[in-house]
């Protein structure tokens, strides 16, 4: 391969890289009276594509827990109080499950795409 071939792969795969970063999105899911909320309508089941991130934003009195011991990305985001929010990227496509440690009731289905 000659060096101009090498050079062409590089920028070639650097602008796939600058690509998909640029078009990965960021999607609020709140905790709002004990349950997961986007754009104001209660949801237990989120649709994303791969290499985007999730930032779940607490908006109850009260602290949640929000964790996933999924195969696909198993984290857990600790406690918080209401105003803050933590966020997680999903790289690979798959499905989640997502719970609130402290509410066992919260359920949320996320297929990434």
């Amino acid at each position: 391969m000659s060096l101009k071939s090498v050079k062409f792969v590089a920028i070639s795969s650097a602008a796939m890289l600058f690509t998909s970063v640029a078009l990965a999105e960021e999607v609020t899911v709140s905790q709002l009276n004990k349950n997961f909320v986007v754009k104001g309508a209660q949801v237990e089941t989120l649709t994303i594509k791969a290499g985007d991130s999730i930032k779940f934003l607490n908006e109850d009195p009260f602290f949640h827990n929000i964790f996933s011991l999924s195969d696909l990305k198993t984290f857990d985001l600790g406690s918080y109080p209401k105003g803050e929010s933590k966020s997680v990227t999903f790289e690979k496509p798959g499905v989640e499950e997502v719970e609130c440690a402290i509410h066992p009731g919260m359920h949320l289905k996320v297929t990434v795409k």
